[in-house]
């Protein structure tokens, strides 16, 4: 299958980038994708110039590496998790960051590509792993959906999921295995589908749509990294660095402003002491009061993007 993946607000992310920018500059697309937001930094940087792009999946930066080759710049594509970005940059004597980038989530690539197991639209084997080699682990969606304990699958669905009907999910998930594994992304839909009253699922997203990405998430770590990813990503910016991050739902979005806040007000001080005692200072300013969202332009061709956000943070 080829991979496309049309990136999430495009031209904001390069706005704000572009104030960074230099010809040789430092980079770092932490979910490199197919390369669509990669291809627009490397726009910006001359001969000199590198860009470091990571991801997880290797379809994907097989598929980054063709799109990314017509570009003077230098160009160093890894198979990791932007998670250990400080340790990336280490082993290979990178110092600062002029410029990065996280698009959490999923890609299209991966929804529409069945096999993967990520699509509630699609029968098939339930896996959801972003790095389908196994070279960084062995949890599955089937995993998670025979093994783990009804009281678990309700945390999950409930923390990941924000879904109302976590424990009755749980519970219809729990019985039927009883009989037989849960084997596909179709049964376990199915499963779903009978958990949830019909009253329910007549109006809103796909019934099977929280209790997959609540699933996604635990099988991928997606929440437990991003804090300190993404201190760790501000922490290696240069002075005048800039970080984008665009998040997919209200928990990502949540932990993201939270860090960014505490980057720029960092004092841990009672509100009514007359001063600063603590010693912390600040050493980045939020460029995003509130998040951008995508244009109604956008939303047109890219339905997908509907719940997409957008921060910036800049390194003092």
């Amino acid at each position: 299958m080829e991979y496309s993946h049309r990136p999430v607000m495009y031209q904001e992310v390069m706005d704000k980038l572009e104030a960074a920018s230099k010809p040789d500059g430092v980079f770092v697309d932490g979910t490199l994708g197919g390369g669509s937001h990669a291809a627009g930094l490397c726009e910006h940087l001359g001969k000199k110039g590198l860009l470091i792009g990571v991801d997880r999946d290797v379809d994907a930066l097989n598929a980054a590496k063709q799109r990314l080759e017509k570009f003077a710049c230098k160009k160093l594509l890894i198979h990791g998790n932007f998670k250990d970005i400080k340790e990336i940059l280490d082993d290979r004597g990178v110092g600062g960051l002029d410029g990065a980038l996280l698009d959490l989530g999923v890609s299209s690539f991966q929804l529409d590509n069945a096999a993967r197991g990520f699509s509630y639209m699609e029968d098939a084997p339930l896996d959801m792993r972003m790095d389908a080699s196994g070279e960084t682990g062995e949890l599955t969606a089937y995993t998670v959906v025979n093994k783990y304990s009804g009281d678990d699958l309700t945390r999950i669905f409930r923390t990941y999921g924000e879904e109302r009907w976590a424990s009755r999910v749980s519970a219809f998930i729990v019985e039927r295995r009883k009989k037989q594994p849960v084997n596909s992304t179709g049964e376990l839909v199915d499963i779903i589908k009978a958990a949830i009253p019909a009253s329910a699922r007549r109006e809103g997203p796909h019934p099977a749509k929280r209790i997959f990405q609540a699933i996604r998430i635990e099988v991928n770590g997606e929440l437990s990294i991003l804090p300190e990813a993404v201190n760790d990503f501000i922490d290696c910016l240069n002075p005048g660095g800039r970080l984008c991050v665009i998040t997919f739902h209200s928990l990502e979005d949540r932990i993201v402003k939270e860090v960014f806040v505490k980057r720029e007000n960092p004092c841990i001080c009672p509100k009514n002491f007359p001063k600063c005692v603590c010693g912390r200072t600040a050493d980045a300013e939020r460029l995003t009061r509130k998040p951008i969202s995508p244009s109604l332009e956008e939303l047109e061709v890219n339905p997908r993007a509907r719940s997409a956000k957008l921060r910036a943070i800049e390194k003092y």
